[in-house]
């Protein structure tokens, strides 16, 4: 079975034998995600995401999905605060729909929802939302989840044909990031590919035509505009780095050529 983990420690498909007398206790603390300096993006998202991140797109030479940078460096998290809340207007999907999760079987055919057993939020003392009632049904609240995991994973699939587009018109190209602090320590961030402006104009009016109709370029500028936020990113880094000490920090950006998803 395969899974985006990430934040998962201990992903276990939901059942109502071992998760009968369940309860679920969310809240506003996301320090499961205090380590994680990327998040996967559905295109669907990125109308709300783009005034607060930068999206980019990531993955293997074969598959590229889009992700929003949380940090500039590895287990940092730059949009959360000490006390675990989320120091932003829009939370990633991915980031709300924790501790559940869809596990697809090798064929990509059978999809099962599944929990993470580490959350701290999962009990048995009936503490927060119950996943069955005691005829052993699902609840309302398992439903709504249910509901939530099947409109991601429909949205996340079609992202991914979105971004075989991308891949297939040669659009993508790699992406380095650095800032220096005015101490002179810098910070690096690569890994991760942008859509190249020069390759997007040169695409034939047809190309452009496709786009256009299928709502895909609509996209392609919303990526482009978010990466202006990597100089928010620079703001975070600051307050952190300096607690208030004054410090400037440059940024340097280098081409190298729950109820509702959204």
């Amino acid at each position: 079975m395969s899974t985006q983990l990430l934040i998962y420690e201990r992903a276990v498909a939901v059942n109502n034998q071992k998760h009968k007398d369940c309860s679920v206790k969310t809240g506003s603390n996301y320090d499961f995600a205090k380590n994680i300096n990327s998040v996967p993006l559905t295109a669907i998202e990125f109308t709300n995401a783009t005034p607060e991140y930068s999206i980019v797109f990531a993955g293997s030479e074969d598959a590229v999905m889009p992700a929003v940078i949380l940090g500039f460096r590895d287990n940092e998290n730059l949009y959360l605060a000490d006390d675990g809340k989320w120091n932003s207007q829009y939370i990633p999907a991915f980031i709300r729909r924790y501790p559940f999760i869809f596990s697809s079987s090798d064929d990509g055919k059978q999809l099962s929802l599944c929990i993470d057993e580490e959350f701290t939020g999962l009990n048995k003392n009936g503490v927060g939302e119950r996943l069955f009632d005691s005829e052993g049904e699902k609840t309302q609240y398992l439903q709504r989840v249910l509901n939530f995991s099947s409109e991601y994973q429909g949205q996340f699939q079609r992202t991914q044909t979105f971004s075989k587009k991308l891949k297939e018109l040669n659009l993508l190209e790699p992406m380095h990031a650095q800032i220096t602090l005015a101490t002179g320590k810098k910070m690096d961030l690569g890994g991760f590919q942008v859509v190249s402006r020069e390759r997007l104009n040169k695409l034939t009016n047809k190309q452009i035509g496709s786009l256009v109709k299928s709502g895909e370029l609509e996209l392609i500028y919303l990526h482009l505009q978010s990466l202006r936020n990597f100089n928010t990113m620079v703001d975070r880094v600051t307050a952190n780095e300096t607690n208030g000490s004054g410090d400037k920090v440059e940024a340097e950006e280098k081409n190298n050529s729950e109820e509702s998803l959204h």
